[in-house]
């Protein structure tokens, strides 16, 4: 029997197919992507909700002539599948094989890069007015969702939509989901549009009636009809204010509404929404019952459901949220926040034991930054948790909101450094090169769980702007101490004495720097390693004495070079007179691709035998250049 799969290698192929085809298509899609997530580990439940708005949109619309830009990116794999990727689909996420998002320089099919959320329609957007001013009639389409429709800059674009351009198309993903359950007006909004009774039986009835009629001219009279009468059952739709025709809800696993409503969209002479409801994890059952869980899932066996490996050891997440709900237990001023990931940042449990004193914001970073320093100021201690990567876009309220009045908001940026097969756009490793500069602001990383532990109590205690910054995945299997510690402010720790050389590194290249350290101690050279901890204030007592006998100093981070931790003690370093080597070591000035950490290390020469024999030549250069003088 012949997949209808087999005979799609373009989107032109998808164009010849018949209803019945469509839906083949769809339930192939959906086995395809569920097989190879199991083995590549992805993002499973989002994408298994779009197929059907994907098969629709390629069947209507010519990309690449029309520019589809998608917002998050995380749900574009039946879209890379249809786009002349389905050979290479086995290699999703994997290092050198295809992203887990749109990327220009991967296909001319993927119109705009896109892997935070809120950006599609500022983008389509500029792409529309681009074509605009070309003169061409392409259609550009804007897919938002995901929780994207209370990120402040989709807001922004929204606002500036009518007099953008007047040809543009929105279709709304509403699944009623971002990573966790979406949260707030826009979302409760959406809610009503998606459950009035009254107006979806009414619109169930008419358009059970228009499919059997095939729809055909009545198209245009139909959609017209619907919007006269809606006002009679909803509130007036906030899209029609921003300038936007809105057409919906639409049944996002309905291929023949789907397929009507975007002819619709297609002709219309002003900017239109189209309003899709779907359901995350559509198709397979785990997915459908726990959608936030297989949001982002490892490798998995398809029939249980179950991880491939499973670890005892928790996760840094999980940790920062164990203690941060101990330390709550005698602490009430402390208040957690989090922007869209209570589950994914490990303060899940937190959530249920103190609801009255967390917030889940949804996707607004500016706004949870800001809003932590408003509670601050009132005499609360926020403890705001986000992805190293997503923080990127509050830096601005960081300084100007928190650290200018030196509020205490406690910043715990979650997956910082490399997190390995989501690629560049997750990649937490500029966090250090951002906040390093920022007058007031105490940084620091751990070694372990228990540094983590102390770490957390310790900027709980010192009233000051606080941003701790740990990697992604589990911990070294330390446990969690029954007494916290606090840690005396811009304090390192010296783990092995040295002279002629030190090794600074912090948190998770502690133990890169110990294998160096032995290497090094084979070729007869002794290697001090320190474990900074401090980011900003570094220790310049300890780099003060070392600087006496040292030769050649070396730092290790994850995170870029470019004016990194590495640059913070070359800084201390001149200025006490250090005329040696200074070798820095973390990620270079370019955008770091996707695979796996270990493969990244080895590509990039973060490994213990290319450092050491880095060391030991400029060891020898400056050694040589003493007996000279």
């Amino acid at each position: 029997m012949s997949c209808v799969l087999d005979k799609v290698n373009k989107p032109s192929d998808v164009k010849n197919l018949s209803i019945a085809e469509l839906y083949l298509l769809a339930a192939e899609l959906r086995m395809m992507i569920i097989d190879t997530v199991s083995r590549t580990g992805g993002h499973l439940a989002a994408n298994l909700g779009v197929i059907e708005l994907t098969v629709a949109l390629l069947k209507i619309f010519e990309p690449p002539s029309d520019k589809i830009v998608w917002d998050v990116g995380h749900q574009t794999y039946a879209y890379k599948i249809l786009t002349g990727r389905k050979a290479r689909f086995e290699s999703l996420r994997q290092f050198e094989g295809i992203s887990g998002f749109p990327k220009r320089d991967e296909s001319d099919f993927d119109a705009f890069g896109t892997g935070h959320s809120g950006t599609a329609l500022s983008a389509a957007l500029g792409i529309a007015a681009a074509r605009d001013r070309s003169g061409s009639d392409d259609h550009v389409i804007a897919i938002i969702g995901d929780g994207s429709a209370g990120c402040g800059i989709y807001l922004e674009a929204l606002n500036n939509l009518s007099h953008t351009t007047q040809r543009i198309i929105m279709i709304l993903n509403d699944n009623e989901m971002s990573i966790d359950a979406n949260v707030g007006s826009m979302s409760r909004y959406m809610g009503e549009l998606l459950s009035n009774p009254r107006y979806n039986k009414w619109k169930r009835s008419v358009e059970s009636f228009a499919v059997r009629m095939k729809m055909g001219w009545l198209r245009r009279i139909y959609y017209k009809i619907e919007e006269s009468i809606k006002g009679f059952f909803l509130k007036s739709v906030i899209f029609e204010e921003f300038g936007l025709r809105y057409i919906g809800p639409i049944d996002g696993h309905n291929i023949h509404a789907l397929l009507d409503a975007m002819e619709i969209a297609k002709e219309s002479d002003r900017p239109i929404l189209l309003h899709v409801s779907t359901q995350k994890g559509k198709g397979y059952s785990y997915a459908e019952q726990s959608p936030e869980k297989w949001h982002g899932t490892p490798g998995f066996d398809v029939e249980t459901g179950e991880p491939l490996s499973v670890s005892a050891t928790p996760t840094y997440s999980v940790v920062m949220g164990t203690v941060l709900q101990r330390l709550a237990e005698k602490d009430k001023r402390i208040i957690a926040i989090t922007a869209a990931m209570t589950s994914a940042t490990g303060l899940s449990r937190y959530a249920e034991r103190y609801p009255d004193r967390f917030f889940d914001v949804g996707i607004s970073e500016e706004h949870a930054v800001i809003f932590a320093a408003g509670l601050a100021s009132e005499g609360f201690i926020p403890v705001v948790a986000i992805y190293s990567t997503f923080f990127q876009r509050a830096i601005d309220c960081v300084i100007h909101d928190v650290c200018l009045q030196g509020l205490p908001v406690i910043f715990c940026l979650d997956r910082a450094g490399i997190v390995g097969d989501d690629g560049p756009t997750h990649h937490g490793v500029f966090d250090i090169a951002l906040l390093r500069a920022i007058p007031g602001l105490i940084f620091m990383q751990p070694r372990d769980e228990a540094e983590l532990s102390n770490m957390i109590s310790t900027a709980i205690n010192i009233g000051k702007p606080v941003a701790i910054r740990y990697p992604r995945g589990i911990g070294t299997g330390k446990a969690i101490p029954e007494n916290f510690s606090d840690i005396p402010i811009g304090s390192a720790e010296v783990l092995r004495e040295g002279t002629v050389v030190q090794i600074w590194a912090l948190g998770d290249m502690i133990p890169l720097a110990e294998e160096t350290a032995d290497l090094l101690k084979a070729k007869e050279i002794t290697a001090g390693v320190v474990n900074s901890r401090f980011i900003r204030p570094l220790d310049v007592e300890l780099i003060e004495t070392q600087v006496r006998t040292a030769k050649v100093f070396i730092t290790i981070e994850n995170g870029v070079v470019s004016s990194g931790f590495g640059s913070g003690v070359e800084e201390v370093l001149l200025a006490y007179g250090f005329s040696g080597r200074v070798l820095k070591f973390g990620w270079p000035d370019e955008f770091i691709p996707h695979g796996k950490s270990e493969i990244l290390m080895q590509k990039y020469g973060l490994t213990a035998g290319e450092i050491s024999e880095f060391v030991a030549n400029s060891l020898a250069i400056e050694l040589a250049k003493e007996k000279k003088k």
